[in-house]
């Protein structure tokens, strides 16, 4: 959905919520988080609130009277409650009920409720400048274990990444051989009209390893040619001034020369990345670039990827240069090396290496 739709959407569920979800909307709409992160969590909590009703944990007959005193006063264990119906929830338009959410879909919603939480009894403020209320049950609730090992989850996604010289090898297929294989006039034609854009567009990608909605969000004033920085708006609303590998300069620099030319850009116009309209060009939107990723990855090694692969991709091989978790985490705009550690056992051979040499040495 477009960002309009997901603020339509949103203000059409609030009408359904209590006022202080509202309070918590307005607030973290100045941020900012962005309209698709609001539209998830108030949907989760949406969720939450007609589980209430449902198990008679509140008398409320319905969302918009559940008060904050029930809230202050939830146990822990009609939490753990909660959870245990989250991971027992089936996939939507899933008949199966082996067919379960995935723990971290489950934990996306608990994440969800945290921030809601954390907001309520830390962060709001009355008239006596004191949180709503200081009990917080989510303190008490732990995230659901993730099953799979660090290794499986790399083992997962390493086909599907673009390591060694495959990258590169992606942008000049896309140039030089996705073209051959087009049938019909006005395949080409599009692919004409917008290859240098989407170039461009997975060049920066594989280049800063920023997200999909950083890229879309960048205006044509945050990106520095010459000294080869891209600045973006972080999650939590932190602007961040992002290094571009020097290699993907070229691949970028042919759509700047025809972003006026070709897309009508006028000074006036902020966006970077541009899509053609009827009266004026208009930003890109983060599903148009998971499908142009998708559709010339899908051509390229028969793998569709999206484009958090190719930010998957360039932590993975700036791992494999520094060895540095620090750096890779800075380069992704990510406060701790938590998240960091799936990428040391994506490009870390040595455990191969030594399983291989066992014999050699007897």
């Amino acid at each position: 959905m477009k960002k309009s739709d997901y603020i339509v959407h949103n203000e059409k569920i609030l009408t359904e919520l209590p006022t202080f979800v509202h309070d918590y909307y307005v607030e973290k709409s100045a941020v900012p988080l962005s309209p698709a992160t609001l539209y998830q969590y108030l949907n989760e909590f949406h969720r939450f609130f007609t589980w209430m009703i449902d198990t008679g944990i509140t008398s409320a007959v319905n969302i918009k009277s559940i008060t904050l005193t029930e809230l202050e006063h939830f146990r822990k264990q009609d939490m753990e409650l909660y959870k245990a119906f989250l991971l027992n929830r089936v996939k939507q338009n899933s008949n199966h009920a082996s067919d379960s959410l995935s723990h971290s879909t489950v934990n996306r919603s608990l994440n969800a409720l945290s921030a809601l939480f954390r907001y309520l009894t830390e962060e709001s403020e009355t008239a006596d400048g004191e949180p709503y209320f200081y009990r917080n049950v989510m303190k008490k609730i732990s995230l659901v274990s993730d099953s799979e090992t660090y290794q499986t989850r790399a083992n997962n996604i390493k086909d599907k990444l673009l390591l060694d010289e495959n990258d590169k090898n992606f942008l000049d297929f896309i140039i030089h051989e996705y073209p051959k294989q087009l049938n019909g006039k006005r395949s080409l034609k599009m692919y004409q009209r917008d290859h240098e854009r989407d170039i461009a567009i997975i060049a920066t990608m594989l280049g800063t390893g920023i997200r999909v909605s950083e890229l879309t969000n960048a205006n044509f004033d945050d990106l520095n040619i010459h000294k080869k920085t891209i600045s973006v708006v972080r999650k939590g609303g932190k602007r961040d001034l992002v290094p571009i590998a020097e290699w993907v300069i070229p691949y970028i620099s042919p759509y700047l020369e025809i972003r006026s030319s070709r897309y009508f850009a006028t000074p006036t116009t902020p966006s970077l990345f541009l899509t053609k309209a009827a009266e004026r060009p208009r930003r890109i939107t983060p599903a148009s670039v998971e499908l142009l990723v998708g559709k010339y990855s899908q051509a390229f090694n028969s793998v569709r990827i999206t484009p958090h692969k190719l930010r998957h991709t360039l932590a993975s091989k700036l791992y494999l240069e520094t060895h540095n978790e620090r750096l890779v985490a800075t380069q992704l705009g990510q406060s701790s090396t938590k998240a960091t550690s799936l990428y040391t056992h994506i490009v870390d051979s040595t455990q191969r290496k030594a399983l291989n040499n066992i014999h050699k040495k007897s």
